[in-house]
């Protein structure tokens, strides 16, 4: 049941964000991101739950730990991007978030091109000559 409490976290920080943004919106900025990285610290012991199976399931299957490692780096990018282009967001700087997630689409780009490169190798191995 622990979605109720980070929905009740939530819900709570939003009445008292819309309570406060009137008289301080300073505060109530700084108390809806707090409320954000309090609930993405709280996932984090689910986040490494899930990347320890992955990581179990991968060493069982054989794939080469190079590019699970990758793809984990991927998928963190992705989300710390989408976290802070939102947080930013709230802050009502929308072309900053913009460019926050250019940097992570950026980043994902470059480090997806080694599995870019062995996947062209493989396409290419199969063709006939």
């Amino acid at each position: 049941m622990e979605i109720i409490q980070v929905v009740g976290l939530g819900l709570i920080a939003t009445i008292l964000v819309l309570v406060i943004k009137e008289q301080k919106p300073m505060f109530a900025f700084l108390l809806s991101a707090f409320t954000g990285i309090t609930i993405f610290l709280f996932l984090i012991s689910k986040i490494a739950a899930v990347l320890f199976v992955i990581e179990d399931l991968a060493i069982d299957s054989n794939i080469n730990m190079v590019f699970l490692k990758t793809v984990l780096k991927i998928i963190g990018i992705a989300y710390i991007a989408e976290f802070g282009a939102q947080i930013i967001r709230d802050a009502g700087q929308d072309a900053i978030a913009s460019k926050v997630e250019l940097a992570g689409k950026v980043l994902i780009l470059y480090l997806s091109i080694p599995i870019i490169t062995v996947i062209l190798e493989t396409v290419i191995k199969l063709l006939p000559a």
